[in-house]
């Protein structure tokens, strides 16, 4: 199977499992910080926004390693397009232009409308799914159980929603 970028050959499975996995174990037992996406976008926001539920210690005291971390994803995220050959920008969205065709706008709202649907999971759940799904899964947490199992279904339902009825 060849990567969306440049046609590139992905590494194994197992390489990506491992280096999630480190990460974890790194943040858990060096730092003792708990591995979770959603929260960082609580970090960004305290550092322009003034309301008081950003400026709760729980979200500036985590600043000091949450803001690099999300930071490493982005520089992780652009080396590997830099490295894999270029990364370009584009609109196509295979069979959603097809069957459904609503050209550049509606590309933005199906977008958008997918992004609060997908932040208001995140807020409902108490977290994403790399700080349920990873790090609470691993240390078996019953919480996070239940809501990635509930994303999982979700995301199932959906899919079948859009391909087999809408599509």
């Amino acid at each position: 199977m060849d990567l969306l970028l440049n046609d590139l050959t992905p590494w194994h499975w197992a390489f990506g499992g491992a280096g999630v996995a480190a990460v974890t174990l790194l943040l858990l037992y060096v730092g003792n910080h708990r591995l979770g996406v959603s929260t960082g976008f609580e970090n960004v926001c305290s550092l322009v926004v003034s309301a008081p539920y950003f400026r709760r210690d729980s979200v500036t005291g985590s600043n000091s390693w949450r803001l690099p971390l999300l930071g490493g994803l982005l520089i992780g995220g652009f080396l590997s397009a830099v490295f894999g050959g270029g990364w370009e920008p584009f609109w196509d969205m295979g069979i959603f232009d097809e069957k459904i065709g609503w050209g550049p706008a509606g590309k933005v709202v199906w977008m958008f409308a997918g992004g609060v649907l997908i932040g208001f999971g995140t807020r409902l759940g108490g977290g994403c799914t790399s700080g349920h799904g990873i790090f609470g899964m691993s240390n078996l947490e019953i919480p996070s159980i239940v809501t990635t199992v509930s994303f999982m279904v979700g995301g199932i339902i959906t899919t079948n929603l859009i391909y087999r009825v809408i599509v």
